[in-house]
């Protein structure tokens, strides 16, 4: 007689039913991750569309990347130097321990508005005819009192070169505004000899700079 068993069989195998039911259960929560990555997109695209869409023209888009490509045609070359330029004047004014304070240039943005109030204007109508925003005239000041910090030694203005100026150009001064004359003519040779000695020194730094542009313009 065998005494001899059987091997018990393993697990059985699930019901057709089962596995259907397993393959959909699946399949339902694949679909309602899609479904909520879709919807996550969507609402992120909705809120941040003037991100990537410029406009919309009667229903087509005009992306803000298209936007971009036009204005770099028009202006990429002028602005890119801008600001190669202005990382060279902030590292070699770093290197020389130059700094300009807040304080420094609000003092110079109080006096730009004092002088248009006395002409009838505003700060903030002045900017918007030149399309710039107080911050746009904050960067500016800041580097121009940045360069004149680096440079001023080379731009001072003696009394001495007011008198000649004014005697080798003819100027008649009014009687009574001798002072005032003196120190508009002092300022205006300020400004000749800074514009002549920023544009030397930045001239220098680009030629002592390694420059390497991926992009021509």
């Amino acid at each position: 007689m065998n005494n001899e068993q059987a091997p018990a069989s393993s697990a059985s195998a699930p019901e057709p039913r089962s596995r259907i039911t397993t393959m959909l259960k699946k399949f339902n929560k694949k679909v309602a991750i899609f479904v909520t990555v879709v919807v996550v997109i969507g609402a992120f695209a909705y809120m941040y569309k003037g991100y990537f869409v410029a406009a919309m023209v009667n229903g087509q888009p005009i992306s803000r990347f298209a936007v971009i490509q036009e204005l770099e045609k028009e202006s990429g070359k002028k602005v890119l130097d801008a600001m190669i330029t202005q990382k060279l004047i902030n590292g070699a004014a770093q290197k020389s321990g130059v700094s300009v304070t807040p304080d420094e240039v609000d003092a110079q943005i109080k006096t730009i508005e004092s002088s248009l109030q006395a002409q009838g204007g505003t700060l903030d109508a002045a900017l918007q005819g030149q399309g710039m925003t107080r911050e746009d005239l904050t960067k500016q000041l800041t580097l121009k009192l940045t360069v004149e910090k680096v440079l001023a030694d080379k731009i001072q203005v003696s009394d001495d070169e007011v008198a000649k100026y004014i005697l080798d150009n003819k100027i008649e001064v009014p009687k009574g505004q001798e002072a005032m004359a003196q120190t508009q003519l002092k300022d205006q040779l300020k400004n000749q000899k800074f514009n002549q000695a920023a544009g030397e020194w930045v001239a220098s730094l680009k030629t002592q700079a390694k420059i390497s542009n991926f992009v021509n313009y």
